[in-house]
């Protein structure tokens, strides 16, 4: 199995060395079989010191979107051999940032990882258990939303959103709004995504439901960013709560013919 793991970057000099080494340094060997991983960060055009991180962990400056993998990187001391770095040349937005670094994966399966520290990639192996067992396809990581950092009203609009989400597609999920998705990449390029921020966890979820795929569901650790990350009802809520009732219609316009279905209902792990 070979694991791609997708970096949207913006503007996080002080945390996406490290979260690329937590990357790289995660418990694979915990895993039923073997694991192959990519690592693949777009700078969505950042302005601070991110950019010379990445080219200093990746070898070489980085790619342009749809350029391919580079040679002749230069193996340093610093250089993360599984990481490729690609960059956008005018700022597109984390949407676009995932877009880019899915048209590039070249893994069985993708999993969105946000450069700041919120999500523990040490996590990432239990969310491979279900599908080396052969339980599911797809795995979701479940945050607590219990409130704790200050992050009761957030919480609220993403259990709100979670609960609408059970009540139109019948499913029971605990946290539908989580970054942590572990799906097939081939399924997740079949989407087509048309959403580019807070509603594309909405997208996804209504697609990989009415694609007929079962969703679990793990509980995962969850460190709230205490700065920089804003979110309004009337920006993200309410089109999230649009791109719900929009896709509840949607039907998958291809067949990822290696990927068994199963029916709607979704598990807790």
């Amino acid at each position: 199995m070979k694991l791609s793991v997708l970096i949207p970057v913006y503007n996080e000099q002080t945390s996406v060395e490290t979260i690329v080494r937590r990357v790289t340094a995660m418990d694979l060997a915990s895993v039923a079989t073997p694991v192959e991983l990519e690592l693949i960060a777009v700078d969505d055009c950042s302005t601070d010191g991110t950019p010379a991180i990445l080219d200093r962990l990746h070898g070489a400056p980085a790619e342009a979107p749809g350029a391919g993998p580079q040679s002749g990187r230069t193996g340093g001391p610093d250089t993360v051999g599984s990481l490729r770095v690609i960059r956008h040349p005018v700022n597109r937005g984390k949407g676009a940032a995932i877009q880019t670094a899915l048209a590039a994966a070249t893994g069985d399966f993708v999993i969105i990882q946000d450069a700041d520290f919120e999500y523990d990639p040490a996590d990432i192996p239990r969310l491979l258990a279900p599908v080396v067992s052969g339980k599911t396809a797809v795995v979701y990581g479940a945050r607590p939303l219990d409130g704790s950092g200050g992050r009761w009203l957030l919480d609220f609009g993403n259990r709100a959103l979670t609960w609408v989400t059970n009540v139109i597609y019948g499913t029971r999920l605990h946290d539908m709004e989580t970054c942590y998705k572990l799906l097939p990449t081939a399924l997740l390029r079949s989407f087509r995504l048309e959403c580019r921020r807070f509603d594309m966890e909405p997208e996804i979820t209504a697609k990989v439901v009415r694609s007929g795929y079962r969703i679990i569901e793990v509980p995962i650790d969850y460190r709230p960013r205490t700065g920089g990350k804003k979110l309004s009802a009337r920006k993200d809520g309410l089109p999230a709560l649009q791109a719900l009732v929009r896709y509840r219609t949607w039907r998958p316009t291809e067949t990822v013919a290696t990927i068994p279905t199963t029916d709607h209902a979704t598990a807790r792990g």
